[in-house]
C-alpha cells in the first residue's frame, strides 16, 4: 500500500493579482485499459484580472477514440482557486438565484451537481465536471474520487519542484509542475451517452502557469504499462524563456514501486529525436542510470488548443492511444526495467508549427 502522499510544490494558484499577461493552465486524466481508452481534461484560465481582450477560461476533453470537446468560460468572475493547495474551478452556468448567488468555490459534490448547471472543479482528491455540447446537445459529465499515489520524487519523501529548486523564484516562463504522476482514480464518466464506471483507474495531474508562451515542446506521459501497475513516466522539452532568453532543454521523470529516476538538465544528458508527428525518441544518461523512450503513433492525433500571446489557439496535437516503449539500464549496461503501452500520451505544439499543428521536419539536439 502507498505510503501517506506528500503534496506537490506549485499547487497553488499562481496569479499576483496583476493585469500583466498572465495563464494557469491544468490538466487531469484518468486511463482505463479496460477499454483502450483515456479521458483527458484540459483547463485554463487567461488574464483573470478581467477586461482584457483575452480575459476568461475554458475546458477542453480528450475523450474516447481521442475526439475532442471544447467549452469557452468567457466570464472569470465565475472562475476560482486556491493559492496554497490544488484546488480548481469554474461555474459557467449555476441556477442560483441573483440574490442568493455566492461567490465560486468550492462545493460539496452534492451541492455542485444541485446548483452548478455548468462548469468543473478539482482537487488532489476530487474531480466534478458538466458541460452541454451546443451543437450536438449531448452532455458531458464526470465524478471521481482520487487516490494520490506518487508525487514527484521518491515515495517516501516530500515532492519535489519539477523543474528544480529554482523554479521557486519564477524565472522560468512558463513554469511546469506534475501534481501528481500516479494515482488511482475511482468514480464515473458520461461521455457520448455511455457511462464508464471504474475503480482504481491510473491516473495523473500536471499544470503550467506564467506570462511567457513556449515556442516549441514535447511531451510523453504514460502511467498504464503492461504487467506494472506501478510504474509512471512523465517527459517533455521545449524552448523555455530565462531572465529573457530562450533555451531548449528538456527532462524524464520515471517513479517505479515508489523510487525515484530522473533525467534533468543538471544532473544527467538528454537527447531527442522527435518527428513532426508520429514517432518520440529521447535518450538520458545519469551518473546511475541510462534510459530511451521510443513512442510510435499511426493515428492523426487531435489538435487541442493552448494558450499563446493570441489567446487559445489550436497549435498542439495529442493523442493517449501512443505505443511507448521505456527501458532504463544501469550505467553498467544491466536491465532495469523494460516496460510497453499502447495507451501513452503523446504530444507535439508551439507557435512554431504549422497550421496543422506540427513543425517542419524532426526536432533533433
Amino acid at each position: 500500500m502507498p505510503v501517506p502522499f506528500h503534496p506537490t510544490p506549485h499547487s497553488g494558484y499562481h496569479w499576483d493579482g496583476s493585469a500583466r499577461r498572465f495563464f494557469e493552465g491544468w490538466y487531469y486524466r484518468v486511463t482505463l485499459p479496460d477499454w483502450g481508452e483515456s479521458f483527458a481534461f484540459m483547463y485554463a484560465i487567461e488574464d483573470p484580472v478581467g477586461g482584457q481582450p483575452y480575459s476568461g477560461g475554458s475546458a477542453q476533453i480528450l475523450g474516447v477514440g481521442d475526439r475532442y470537446f471544447w467549452r469557452s468560460l468567457p466570464d472569470v468572475r465565475g472562475f476560482w482557486a486556491w493559492r496554497e493547495a490544488l484546488g480548481v474551478g469554474h461555474w459557467r452556468q449555476t441556477n442560483m438565484q441573483a440574490d442568493l448567488r455566492q461567490a465560486p468555490g468550492y462545493l460539496e459534490p452534492e451541492v455542485f451537481d444541485r446548483q452548478i448547471m455548468e462548469g468543473y472543479q478539482a482537487t488532489a482528491t476530487w474531480h466534478q465536471g458538466k458541460f452541454r455540447d451546443p451543437g450536438s446537445g449531448e452532455w458531458v459529465r464526470w465524478q471521481y474520487a482520487i487516490q494520490p499515489w506518487s508525487g514527484w520524487g521518491d515515495r517516501d519523501r516530500p515532492s519535489q519542484s519539477t523543474a528544480g529548486i529554482l523554479s521557486q523564484l519564477q524565472i522560468f516562463e512558463p513554469g511546469w509542475q506534475i501534481l501528481m504522476a500516479h494515482g488511482l482514480a475511482s468514480g464515473w464518466i458520461e461521455w457520448q451517452g455511455q457511462r464508464y464506471t471504474f475503480e482504481d483507474a491510473p491516473a495523473y495531474s500536471e499544470k503550467n502557469w506564467g506570462g511567457a508562451f513556449p515556442q516549441r515542446w514535447f511531451w510523453i506521459n504514460c502511467n498504464a504499462f503492461s504487467g506494472e501497475p506501478d510504474l509512471a513516466l512523465t517527459a517533455g522539452g521545449g524552448k523555455r524563456r530565462v531572465l529573457g532568453w530562450m533555451e531548449s532543454v528538456a527532462m524524464v521523470g520515471i517513479h517505479h514501486r515508489g523510487k525515484f529516476y530522473e533525467f534533468v538538465p543538471w544532473n544527467a544528458e538528454v537527447h531527442w529525436d522527435i518527428a513532426a508527428w508520429g514517432a518520440w525518441r529521447m535518450t538520458a544518461t545519469n551518473a546511475h542510470y541510462q534510459v530511451e523512450l521510443v513512442g510510435k503513433c499511426d493515428r492523426p492525433g487531435t489538435l487541442v488548443r493552448t494558450p499563446t500571446a493570441q489567446g487559445m489557439v489550436f497549435c498542439c496535437r495529442d493523442t493517449t492511444h501512443g505505443g511507448l516503449t521505456l527501458t532504463l539500464k544501469d550505467r553498467q549496461g544491466r536491465l532495469v526495467l523494460q516496460a510497453q503501452s499502447s495507451l501513452g500520451g503523446l504530444e507535439v505544439g508551439g507557435v512554431e508549427v504549422d497550421e496543422k499543428g506540427v513543425w517542419q521536419g524532426s526536432w533533433v539536439r
